[in-house]
């Protein structure tokens, strides 16, 4: 029988998903893809293939997940099988230099941003920043990897120097602009199905690693969420958000096949939008949903059943 296969390295960003397929009667199979082997001899099954890899992966010890997961997509793309955020999208998900370069090629504005591999390269490239505030992050990274923010160069020779300094796993370290909202917060825009479902708007007053995923809040210092619960929320969707930026966004997701994305920008005190992030292993707030009434893992569900049904018909 034709179902729905989920690929991905993570059971805790997958159960919402797999809770939704259950609740519309959905035929599924979770690929855990941590390791594994592919006969590139065989065919794969009939079905609809969704991809949920994690450039952060490696962090829960499935380093090659990834690189798994981009031969599991060529082979299933090679027999023609429905595939939502195939390898186009793996090949963002781990690499934000990848993303940034199309987002420009789609008039998209990024932060200035230099690549550098080796200590010493990171700090020469910290150079074009002098006299204003800077941050690194990891080129495959996910959760907010090695983000660091520094007021001079002083300061990152300090810390790339000292015992805390994260090495990338790719070696890539990116060094970017900084930009300075007039408020502490972010948003993030969501698409199934290629289009605009809702932004929400992340307070950023406690740290740069913004994980929505509910399975990131529990017991983990350096998500969204500690043991306390805040004052305000921390993620909120935003009702009416309209912005000419989400046209942009649908017509390079398009552009890339790309099917379920989170993409993430800031305003600066200008107005202006910086997009830094296209995350394609996109995950949701419980919260924030439920105050809104506004279900992603439930859309995709809904997307999802749409296209095993069209195999079937054309089966």
């Amino acid at each position: 029988m034709s179902k729905v296969y989920i690929i991905h390295e993570n059971e805790e960003w997958t159960v919402h998903l797999t809770k939704r397929l259950d609740e519309l009667d959905v035929p599924y199979e979770e690929w855990h893809l941590d390791q594994g082997m592919i006969n590139l001899s065989e065919a794969p099954p009939e079905g609809v293939f969704y991809n949920r890899m994690s450039a952060s992966s490696h962090t829960r010890g499935h380093r090659f997940a990834p690189e798994l997961t981009a031969s599991v997509l060529s082979w299933l793309e090679r027999h023609n099988r429905k595939v939502l955020n195939g390898s186009r999208a793996i090949q963002l998900e781990v690499s934000k230099v990848a993303q940034y370069m199309t987002l420009n090629e789609h008039g998209i504005e990024t932060p200035k941003t230099i690549a550098a591999v080796g200590k010493e390269a990171i700090l020469n490239a910290s150079k074009e920043f002098e006299g204003q505030p800077f941050i690194t992050k990891h080129n495959r990274a996910g959760k907010g990897l090695g983000v660091q923010l520094f007021h001079s160069v002083e300061a990152l020779k300090q810390y790339v120097s000292g015992p805390n300094f994260e090495e990338p796993v790719d070696g890539i370290t990116l060094i970017q602009q900084y930009i300075q909202a007039p408020e502490p917060y972010i948003t993030r825009c969501e698409f199934v199905n290629g289009k605009f479902l809702y932004a929400v708007r992340v307070d950023t007053s406690e740290g740069f690693e913004l994980c929505p995923a509910d399975a990131c809040q529990i017991g983990d210092l350096f998500c969204p969420v500690g043991e306390e619960v805040p004052e305000k929320p921390k993620f909120q969707i935003v009702e009416g958000f309209d912005d000419p930026i989400i046209s942009k966004y649908e017509s390079m997701l398009e552009a890339n096949n790309i099917k379920v994305a989170g993409i993430e920008f800031i305003r600066d005190e200008t107005g202006t939008i910086y997009t830094y992030d296209i995350n394609t292993n996109t995950n949701y707030n419980g919260d924030a949903e439920a105050a809104a009434e506004k279900y992603g893992m439930l859309e995709i569900a809904k997307l999802l059943k749409t296209e095993l049904e069209k195999t079937a018909v054309t089966a």
